[in-house]
C-alpha cells in the first residue's frame, strides 16, 4: 500500500506529541502500514526537527536551480547553438557537466559531427531523408547543379580573455603574473558562406550577440553583394542554388520572403542531417582541427586565425566538400535512412 510521505510525517508528529521515542513511533507505523514504511533514522531526523520548533512536515526548498528550469535552459541553448559543448553549457548555467550530459541524454539527443541531433529518428524523419536525397540525386544526374550551390552555416569560436595582475615579489626577483580567477572563455559567432571555389562571405558577430531572422536577412543582402562581386557567373546567368540547414532564423517567414526577393532557389534539406550539410562534415571539422591547440587571446586573434585558415585552403579543398554530397545521398538511400556516422 502506497502511503504519502506527508501522511507518515503527520503520524510521526502525533507520536512526538504523545511523548514517545522515535524508534517506538517507527515500529508502530511499520506494524500498521507494512515494513520499511519508515526507518528509525528517518523518524529520528523528523523528531529532531520537531524538537527544534519546526513543525512543518513539507520538504524545505532546495538551493540551486530547479531541475525543470535546468532542462528548459539547456534545450534553449542547444536550439540556439547546435554545436555547443556540454562544458560551455555547464559553465553558463553553473551546473555540473555530468548533469548536462544526463539531461541531453534523457531528451534523446546525441552529437553527430559536432551537432546535437535526435539519437533516434522517427519513421517520418527517415522517410524525409530518403525522399530528399533521392530527389537531389536524380536531379543532379539530369542537371548537375553542385557548382551553382552556395552553402552556409554558423559556428561559435571561443577565445580566452583572462586579465592578469601582478603580485609582490622579492627585491631583484622576477615579477609574477597571476591569471584572475572567475573569467571564462568568450565566444563569437562565425557566419560563413562558401561554394566549390572557396569562401564567398563571412562575418563575426559582436560578443554575446545571437542570430535572429532580421539579422540573417541583413546578412543575406551582404552575401548577395559578395556573390555579385566574386561569382558574377552565378549572379548573371546560372542562378544561385542556396543550401542552408533548418535552424529557426533560416526557416522563418521573414527569411523565406527575403530569399524569394533575391530570386535564389533553396535546396531541400531534411532536418537532423549533419552528414548532408557540407559545413558540418567538411569545413567546420577542418576548422576545429586547425584551431585546436591555438591560444586565441582576443577577437582580433580569432579573425587573424580565420583569415589564415580560409586563405590557405585551395580550391580543391572546397571542391571536395561540395562534390562529396552525391555519395552521401546514395548512402542514405542504400541504408534506408539510417545515420551514416
Amino acid at each position: 500500500m502506497e502511503i504519502k510521505k506527508e501522511k507518515i510525517r503527520y503520524i510521526l508528529q502525533y507520536h512526538y506529541d504523545q511523548g514517545e521515542k522515535a524508534e517506538q513511533a517507527a515500529k508502530k507505523i511499520c506494524a500498521v502500514y507494512g515494513p520499511s514504511t519508515v526507518s528509525n533514522a528517518t523518524a529520528k531526523r523528523w523528531f529532531q526537527r520537531f524538537r527544534s520548533g519546526n513543525m512543518d512536515v513539507e520538504d524545505e526548498a532546495r538551493s540551486g536551480r530547479p531541475i525543470v528550469e535546468n532542462v528548459d535552459k539547456i534545450m534553449e541553448i542547444v536550439e540556439s547553438d547546435r554545436h555547443v559543448s556540454t562544458y560551455s553549457i555547464a559553465q553558463e548555467l553553473k551546473i555540473s557537466q555530468k548533469t548536462v550530459w544526463n539531461h541531453l541524454h534523457k531528451a534523446g539527443l546525441k552529437k553527430k559531427l559536432d551537432v546535437w541531433v535526435p539519437h533516434e529518428l522517427t519513421q517520418k524523419n527517415l522517410l524525409d531523408r530518403i525522399d530528399a536525397c533521392d530527389s537531389l540525386l536524380r536531379r543532379n544526374e539530369i542537371d548537375p547543379f553542385l557548382k551553382r550551390m552556395v552553402t552556409g552555416d554558423e559556428k561559435w569560436v571561443t577565445y580566452e580573455n583572462n586579465s592578469r595582475k601582478r603580485s609582490w615579489s622579492n627585491r631583484g626577483g622576477p615579477a609574477q603574473t597571476i591569471a584572475k580567477r572567475g573569467l571564462t572563455a568568450k565566444k563569437v559567432l562565425l557566419c560563413v558562406w562558401w561554394d566549390w571555389k572557396g569562401i564567398i562571405h563571412y562575418e563575426l558577430l559582436p560578443s554575446g550577440q545571437t542570430l535572429n531572422s532580421d539579422l540573417y536577412c541583413q546578412q543575406l543582402t551582404r552575401l548577395k553583394q559578395a556573390i555579385d562581386q566574386k561569382r558574377p557567373e552565378l549572379a548573371n546567368r546560372k542562378g544561385v542554388v542556396f543550401h542552408q540547414d533548418n535552424a529557426r532564423p533560416h526557416t522563418s517567414l521573414t527569411t523565406r520572403q527575403k530569399l524569394r526577393e533575391l530570386g535564389w532557389e533553396v535546396l531541400s534539406h531534411p532536418p537532423y542531417s549533419p552528414d548532408l550539410a557540407p559545413s558540418d562534415y567538411h569545413l567546420f571539422k577542418f576548422l576545429q582541427n586547425f584551431l585546436d591547440g591555438t591560444k586565441l587571446a582576443s577577437r582580433e586573434a580569432c579573425e587573424n586565425e580565420l583569415v589564415k585558415f580560409f586563405t590557405n585552403r585551395d580550391e580543391d579543398f572546397f571542391n571536395r566538400g561540395i562534390m562529396k554530397l552525391p555519395s552521401k545521398w546514395t548512402k542514405v538511400i542504400e541504408q534506408n535512412g539510417a545515420y551514416l556516422i
